[in-house]
């Protein structure tokens, strides 16, 4: 599959800016996101909603109470108030029919004007904004994460979703595996990939990834995790595709999480093509560990408009 990205898109992108997960129980997987991956509570809304976070932002995972575990949202940060502007523009003339989030969910978020739309073929909710309450230092606990690093979902139209990505919201390919999974960056983001697109049977969360400083984070995971009862589900192993040794494992809904260390980057300007890689257990784990049936399956798309 080739596509040309469209180089008029009028927007440009900071960074994945956080990911808003649907829960069933909200004081365990705070517990499990705070106590187990290594994320601050920042802030929790009554007995609704909790703000977490690894870096400076006052939030890189929002968690929801809800009847069914999920994908709520995807947001991603653009570089300036202009860039959210020109992508409200952009959007309406798309026929996606962007909306702005009310400034009293805005003010819950701690964020400036968010705007949302889903685009075709698509059930997942997407944002955008450009402004967001800055905290203090961020310290690490039992692991030194770096960054939310990306956000992998399953689509049951996958080349629809790609090509929309690729042609309209000015996101480049690094990599494509097979015909089952598109490894994409939100540009000029120069990490291998902040989002990715998968081949599943109906719109789902695949898994959230966080990325660590120091490898070491890894391979203390592993045994903190089976200390807790926590099933890992992949890895540990070295992803090919993006340089990345990982590990994979299930949250208290069944959603799959991973931890990574070490990703190739990108330069604005002059980066290789895209590479075209054959779907196997060799490139995906050098290795030689395999995924579990249970990896990427838990939390579907949250279809309702929110």
């Amino acid at each position: 599959m080739s596509h040309q990205n469209a180089p008029l898109v009028p927007f440009r992108y900071r960074k994945p800016g956080y990911v808003a997960l649907a829960v069933t129980d909200l004081d365990r997987s705070i517990a499990f996101y705070r106590d187990l991956v290594g994320l601050t509570l920042q802030e929790r809304d009554g007995d609704e909603i909790a703000f977490l976070r690894c870096g400076a932002d006052h939030h890189d995972v929002v968690l929801y109470k809800a009847a069914q575990p999920g994908l709520k949202r995807m947001a991603f940060q653009l570089e300036s108030a202009q860039d959210l502007a020109h992508a409200h523009g952009w959007l309406t003339e798309l026929g996606y029919q962007p909306v702005w989030a009310a400034p009293q969910e805005c003010g819950t978020l701690r964020q400036g004007p968010s705007l949302r739309f889903r685009i075709p073929d698509c059930e997942l909710l997407f944002e955008f904004y450009a402004e967001i309450d800055a905290c203090s230092d961020w310290q690490p606990t039992v692991a030194k994460i770096e960054r939310l690093g990306h956000v992998v979902v399953g689509m049951r139209n996958p080349e629809a979703v790609l090509a929309t990505l690729l042609e309209k919201l000015n996101f480049r390919m690094s990599d494509q595996f097979g015909t089952h999974t598109w490894f994409l960056r939100c540009f000029p983001n120069p990490y291998h990939h902040s989002f990715a697109v998968a081949r599943a049977e109906f719109d789902r969360l695949h898994h959230v990834n966080f990325m660590v400083t120091d490898v070491d984070d890894v391979g203390r995971a592993i045994h903190r995790m089976r200390k807790a009862g926590v099933e890992i589900v992949f890895g540990p192993g070295r992803h090919d595709i993006s340089n990345s040794i990982f590990l994979y494992f299930l949250d208290p809904d069944g959603m799959t999480v991973e931890y990574s260390f070490g990703m190739e980057e990108f330069a604005e300007d002059g980066a290789r093509e895209a590479r075209q890689l054959p779907f196997s257990m060799e490139i995906l784990d050098s290795w030689g560990s395999a995924p579990l049936p249970a990896t990427g399956k838990g939390g579907a798309v949250e279809a309702a408009q929110s």
